[in-house]
């Protein structure tokens, strides 16, 4: 149908988002996608046998804004375990609808026209589309090729009275990278006597290899007294369609923050918060994602030999990037285009993550998958 209105659109030169574009290449090719990020397996039995205990129970109406009480008190338990710090379930803890929602409604809470965030590129789609909404200005760090650093000094010549928030997100979507303890000493001597709220997405806060520790910026005091932290049940608990997570942070912090949350979702489901509350009890559960995540990683590089892939380092999530580009001098969108509809295989061009479109020949695999579906894709890409 069309339409008589005329529109200016907020956003004239954005397109899908290209985890969609892939997917759907994927889908019409009959490709195996290692594009978008999700698990192709379940999560345990109990997880779903307790939300329906839940539902039979009666409990389907609507939750607390802030989130289920139980839900809170078991966030509050595991961040006190993992980073020793404190935060108030009541005053302190926020149940999302998944982390774009939290991340979302953080930048609209704190950021107003004119305002600046300083983002690290390459950055995760979802960030400068929002500070874009609410009348901010993106400003970009480089994260260096191919380790993937940030440069502070960089970011301290980036800060300047404008800036509102600095968005960090470890570990790092898409190029699996780390930041470290020492990273975030030097984050804290940048905003330090300053109005600047840093933003931490730590969705793959349990996905760290190799025997190393998740940065957390609970654990750092300073930092965490001008931060919101974001994290996700979907990555934890392989349940990415359920779209639900979770935001810490102090007490005026987090009022802000509910005063945009109420309005722009209210609530989460009930029931699922319940089954996650009890579901996390046991520890083992996200403590041992690691390892779990680090098996696959493992054999996925395995399946990459004999391949033209070169991979990179893999610190966390469940992304490995690899380039190609000993082999085909293809821009990395046209190549992954390629490597979809011939090879039957989907990936992320690295390029899309970049403001500026810098290209290194630098493609994305998830492999958040059964052994089986990466077997598979290795049989396919050693084809090459």
């Amino acid at each position: 149908m069309q339409t008589p209105i005329r529109i200016d659109s907020r956003f004239p030169a954005m397109g899908t988002t290209i985890f969609t574009v892939m997917s759907r290449l994927a889908a019409d090719c009959g490709a195996i996608n290692l594009s978008q990020g999700f698990p192709d397996f379940q999560a345990e039995p109990e997880l779903f046998d307790a939300v329906h205990r839940h539902m039979r129970a009666g409990r389907n109406q609507y939750a607390p804004m802030a989130g289920m009480p139980e839900l809170r008190q078991a966030i509050a338990g595991k961040v006190r375990d993992l980073y020793g710090a404190e935060f108030d379930p009541e005053s302190e803890i926020t149940v999302t609808a998944g982390a774009t929602q939290a991340i979302f409604t953080a930048i609209a809470a704190f950021v107003r026209p004119g305002d600046e965030v300083i983002v690290f590129a390459p950055v995760y789609d979802s960030y400068a589309p929002a500070v874009e909404t609410v009348g901010g200005t993106v400003v970009y760090a480089s994260l260096r090729f191919p380790d993937y650093a940030p440069d502070w000094a960089e970011v301290a010549r980036l800060v300047s009275p404008r800036t509102r928030m600095i968005v960090i997100n470890s570990p790092h979507n898409p190029t699996g990278s780390l930041l470290s303890a020492v990273d975030l000493e030097k984050l804290a001597e940048i905003v330090r006597d300053t109005d600047i709220v840093v933003l931490s997405d730590e969705v793959y806060e349990h996905i760290v290899y190799d025997g190393e520790t998740h940065a957390g910026v609970c654990a750092h005091p300073e930092l965490a007294a001008r931060s919101l932290v974001v994290s996700s049940f979907g990555k934890t608990y392989h349940i990415t369609g359920w779209k639900i997570g979770y935001v810490v942070g102090p007490a005026a912090l987090t009022m802000e923050f509910r005063k945009v949350h109420q309005f722009n979702v209210f609530t989460v489901h009930a029931p699922s918060q319940l089954a996650i509350a009890e579901y996390m009890q046991d520890a083992s559960r996200h403590l041992g994602l690691a390892a779990f995540y680090q098996a696959k990683r493992d054999f996925f590089r395995a399946q990459l030999a004999g391949t033209p892939f070169v991979p990179l380092a893999c610190r966390g999530t469940y992304f490995q990037l690899a380039r190609y580009d000993a082999v085909d001098d293809r821009p990395d969108r046209e190549f992954a285009e390629w490597l979809t509809r011939d090879i039957g295989v989907a990936v992320i061009p690295v390029s899309v993550f970049n403001p500026d479109g810098r290209d290194d020949r630098v493609v994305r695999f998830c492999f958040a998958k059964q052994e089986a579906t990466l077997a598979a894709a290795g049989e396919r890409l050693r084809r090459l």
